[in-house]
């Protein structure tokens, strides 16, 4: 039968997705009877968060944003990608420019980037939300995100940020699923992390390779390769593709090559490991 939540149970039962979807709509509630300004990248962990809290906040007759960061090291598929799902969920969409380049510390890129760039990034997000009288902010890290390295949740919580599917327990495949039962288009959606995760600790950021990363990237997505990533040492180029794609990569190698040597690339090779989130922190 149906719950009161719209869940459907069985026997009286809810499943584990149903469950922790419950609990997060629980949780929602009592954030809902204010303003809410959600940290929104479009990626599925923020864009559930806008979904629950948008309905709840409807309910409510309150105000929800999603505050989307455009930078210059953030993926630019990420904006239009955003916008859409922010008029999916029905929240105010709205969009916050970072320049990175006038922060020297972050721009050495130590070990120490995710947290400089969480902190300022946060810190203008919190300045927004104030100065229109939000005082709930709320980002998507999830239960997963506590177990690896994540130095950029130190300012999060420095800056008490609330992150609630971390603190509801609820993991990145368990996220996945809710969205899919709320039917956002962005539920199976790979991660897109900012384009500083290509390149090594300790070299200095520099955006204009930066940029040509992404644009390899692209341009080995419309090849069809699905997860990429492009991680350069030096001279050297390091290609990730899923393992699965390992066998097609090595096939199309001449036409790879290539391509990537017309962005400038001198060295290309094919990592055999494929494709690991957050190779460079290994």
């Amino acid at each position: 039968m149906d719950g009161t939540d719209g869940t459907v149970k069985v026997d009286g039962r809810m499943n584990n997705t149903e469950s922790k979807l419950h609990l997060l709509r629980e949780w929602m509630q009592k954030k809902a009877e204010h303003d809410i300004c959600v940290a929104f990248s479009g990626g599925v962990d923020s864009s559930l968060l806008l979904k629950i809290a948008a309905e709840e906040a409807e309910k409510k007759g309150t105000k929800v944003y999603g505050v989307t960061f455009v930078s210059r090291l953030s993926p630019k598929a990420d904006l239009d990608i955003a916008r859409e799902v922010a008029g999916e969920c029905k929240a105010e969409f709205e969009v916050l420019y970072v320049d990175e380049s006038k922060n020297e510390e972050l721009l050495k890129n130590t070990r120490e980037r995710c947290y400089l760039c969480k902190k300022h990034l946060f810190s203008e997000l919190i300045r927004w939300a104030h100065d229109r009288g939000v005082y709930t902010v709320l980002e998507g890290t999830n239960a997963d995100d506590l177990n690896v390295y994540r130095p950029g949740l130190r300012a999060v919580r420095e800056l008490e940020a609330e992150s609630p599917l971390a603190l509801l327990g609820i993991s990145k495949e368990e996220v996945r699923s809710c969205a899919a039962l709320c039917g956002l288009s962005v539920a199976s959606r790979p991660s897109a992390p900012c384009m500083a995760t290509r390149i090594p600790y300790d070299t200095p950021l520099d955006f204009d390779i930066l940029a040509k990363l992404e644009q390899g990237e692209m341009k080995l997505k419309e090849a069809g390769f699905g997860l990429v990533r492009l991680r350069l040492h030096g001279d050297v180029l390091r290609i990730e593709v899923q393992k699965e794609q390992l066998s097609q990569l090595a096939a199309h190698s001449e036409d790879v090559v290539r391509l990537l040597k017309e962005l400038g690339f001198k060295y290309i090779t094919m990592d055999l490991e494929g494709f690991r989130s957050g190779s460079m922190d290994e």
